[in-house]
C-alpha cells in the first residue's frame, strides 16, 4: 500500500470508535441514567476515541516512513547498514497507551537507531511527556501513591509510585540550566532587589541523612518504643532543607509608629510596607546551604547585572546564614545590606518579658512594644542595656532571667543587622514573611506531610519543582525541558548530531 492510499484509507478505526460513542449516546436506555452518570460514560469512552485516534495518526506515520537516502550513523561515526521495517515500542499517553511501528536501522554489536522515535521526540522510558507532565504535577502537590491512582483513573494506564518518582526526579534534571539560560524581567534602578533565606528540616530515611545527623541518631540508640517517637528521635531524622527567595519591591518609607503604634485613641492608619513581585523560589536538601545562596546571588545577578540597584538581604537571624551571604557577597564583590527580621526579634522581647510578668498581664505587651519602638528607632543596644538593667531592678537570680539574657544576647550579637531606622526610612522590608511562607509552602504543605520519609533524589526533585511552579515558570520549563530531551535523547545519537534526511516519496 503506497502512502497515498494509506492516508486515504487512515482513521477508519477512529471514525468507527465515535459512531460507537454516538449510538451509545441515542439509545432510549440512556435517557434513564442521571447526568453525572452520562458525564462519566461519555468522558471513558470518548478518551478510548482520542487513544484510537492517535493510534490511527501513529499508524499513518508508519507507512508514511521511507527509508532515508543518506548514510545513518551514529555519534561514534559507526554506520547501520541494514533495516527492519515495523519495530514496535510502547508509549503510554494520557489518553492510554499506543503503539509504535517504525524502521528500525541495524548494524553488527551496535545499539538500534530510530528515526521515527527522533521525529517524534519519543522519551527514554514508556510514559509520553503529557502523562510525565500530568504525573509531575500531581505528584507535587500530594504524594507520589495519589498521583498513580489519579493517572490511572484519569488516563487508564497502570503505573506505578516508584515509576511516578522516577519521572518527578527527571522532570527536574534541566532546572538549573534554564534558569541560566533565562532572562528576568527588568527592573528599574529605583526598585529594591530583595534576597530571602531560610531552613527547614525534611523527614528522611536514614540513608539520606548527611553523615553529622545520621552519627548523631546512631548515639541515640534504637527506639524500644512501638507506639511513639523516642526522646529527640524526630531530631535525629530530619535533614536541612535551604530556602531562598529573590524578589523584586518598590521602595515604601515608614516610621517605627506604623510597626509599632505609640499607645493611645485615634491612631492613625499604617502605612503600608513594600510589596513583593517577581518572585522567584529555590531551593536544595540534596546540595549544602551556600550552594542554594550562591543559585539566589546568580539570579539576583541576572537581573542586575551591573549592581545599580540596591540589594537587600532577610535573614531570620541564624548566624550560618550570615556568614554565608556575606562570603558570597565579597567573593562577588557586591554591597549587600542584611537585615534580621523584626519578627524574631519580638519573640525575643517575648522571652524576656515573662521573666517580669505573668502569662496574661497586659504589661508584658506593653513591655515588648516600648522596647520594639526602641529597636525600631535604631537603639537595639540601649534596648539590651536597659533589659539588663530591668533584670538587675527586679532582683532576678541567673535561672529567673534567662529569657533577659537570651535577648540581650540576641541584640548585642545581631545590632549591626538591625538598624531599622534606616530600612524604615529608606523604605526597605524589615520582615521575612515571603521566605517564611515559602517554606511552608515548599516543605511543610508536602514534604512534611503525615508519614512522609524521604530519599534524597525524590526529596530534591519535588522541591525543586515546587519552588519552580510557585515561581510561575512551569510551562516555559516544560517546553525547554522537552527540547533537552531531543536533544539528549535523539540528536546526541547521531554523527554531528544531525538527523539524516529521508528520500523523496
Amino acid at each position: 500500500m503506497s502512502a497515498a492510499e494509506a492516508a486515504a484509507g487512515s482513521f477508519a478505526a477512529a471514525r468507527a470508535a465515535f459512531e460507537q460513542v454516538i449510538e451509545f449516546a441515542r439509545q432510549a436506555a440512556v435517557d434513564e441514567i442521571t447526568h453525572g452518570q452520562l458525564e462519566r460514560e461519555l468522558a471513558a469512552r470518548m478518551r478510548e476515541v482520542t487513544r484510537v485516534l492517535f493510534q490511527d495518526h501513529l499508524d499513518l506515520r508508519e507507512v508514511r516512513e521511507e527509508r532515508v537516502s543518506a548514510p545513518v550513523a551514529d555519534a561514534e561515526g559507526i554506520s547501520r547498514n541494514r533495516i527492519e521495517r515495523h519495530r514496535r515500542t510502547g508509549l503510554d499517553t494520557v489518553f492510554g497507551p499506543v503503539a509504535v511501528h517504525r524502521i528500525a536501522y541495524r548494524g553488527d554489536y551496535v545499539h538500534d537507531l530510530h528515526l521515527l522515535d527522533a521525529s517524534l521526540n519519543l522519551p527514554e522510558v514508556k510514559a509520553s511527556h503529557g502523562l510525565a507532565r500530568m504525573a509531575v504535577l500531581e505528584a507535587v502537590r500530594g504524594s507520589f501513591a495519589a498521583a498513580t491512582e489519579h493517572l490511572r483513573e484519569a488516563c487508564g494506564v497502570k503505573i506505578g509510585s516508584r515509576q511516578v518518582q522516577d519521572l518527578v526526579v527527571h522532570a527536574a534534571c534541566d532546572i538549573e540550566a534554564f534558569y541560566a539560560a533565562a532572562s528576568p524581567v527588568p527592573a528599574g534602578p529605583d526598585t529594591l532587589l530583595v534576597l530571602t533565606f531560610d531552613g527547614k528540616g525534611i523527614v528522611m530515611r536514614p540513608d539520606a541523612l548527611r553523615e553529622a545527623t545520621a552519627k548523631a541518631a546512631a548515639k541515640k540508640g534504637q527506639n524500644t518504643y512501638r507506639t511513639r517517637l523516642a526522646a529527640g528521635e524526630k531530631n535525629g531524622r530530619k535533614r536541612m532543607a535551604e530556602i531562598a527567595a529573590v524578589y523584586d519591591a518598590d521602595p515604601a518609607v515608614r516610621t517605627g509608629a506604623d510597626i509599632l503604634p505609640e499607645p493611645g485613641e485615634n491612631e492613625p492608619e499604617s502605612a503600608p510596607g513594600p510589596v513583593a513581585f517577581n518572585k522567584w523560589l529555590t531551593g536544595s536538601v540534596e546540595h549544602p546551604a551556600a550552594a542554594t545562596v550562591k543559585a539566589a546571588f546568580n539570579q539576583a545577578t541576572a537581573r542586575d547585572p551591573h549592581h545599580t540597584r540596591c540589594w537587600i538581604v532577610l535573614v531570620d537571624g541564624a548566624a550560618h546564614q550570615i556568614e554565608l551571604v556575606k562570603a558570597e557577597a565579597k567573593r562577588r564583590r557586591t554591597p549587600v545590606t542584611i537585615i534580621v527580621d523584626f519578627i524574631h526579634v519580638i519573640e525575643y522581647l517575648w522571652k524576656a518579658a515573662w521573666c517580669l510578668y505573668k502569662n496574661g498581664e497586659p504589661e508584658a505587651e506593653a513591655f515588648v512594644a516600648a522596647y520594639g519602638r526602641e529597636i525600631l528607632a535604631g537603639r537595639a543596644l540601649a534596648a539590651a542595656a536597659q533589659l539588663g538593667r530591668a533584670a538587675h531592678e527586679a532582683g532576678l537570680e541567673p535561672g529567673q532571667r534567662t529569657g533577659i539574657d537570651d535577648a540581650i544576647g540576641y541584640l548585642t550579637g545581631k545590632a549591626p543587622y538591625l538598624a531599622y531606622d534606616k530600612a524604615l526610612s529608606n523604605g526597605w522590608p524589615i520582615a521575612t514573611g515571603v521566605i517564611e511562607g515559602a517554606c511552608r509552602h515548599l516543605i511543610k504543605d508536602r514534604l512534611d506531610i503525615t508519614g512522609a520519609r524521604w530519599g534524597l533524589d525524590g526529596a530534591e526533585a519535588v522541591l525543586r519543582l515546587r519552588a519552580l511552579r510557585s515561581s510561575g515558570d512551569f510551562d516555559a520549563y516544560w517546553a525547554y525541558h522537552e527540547a533537552r530531551d531531543y536533544q539528549r535523547n535523539h540528536l546526541a545519537r547521531y554523527k554531528n548530531q544531525i538527523l539524516p534526511t529521508t528520500a523523496d516519496p
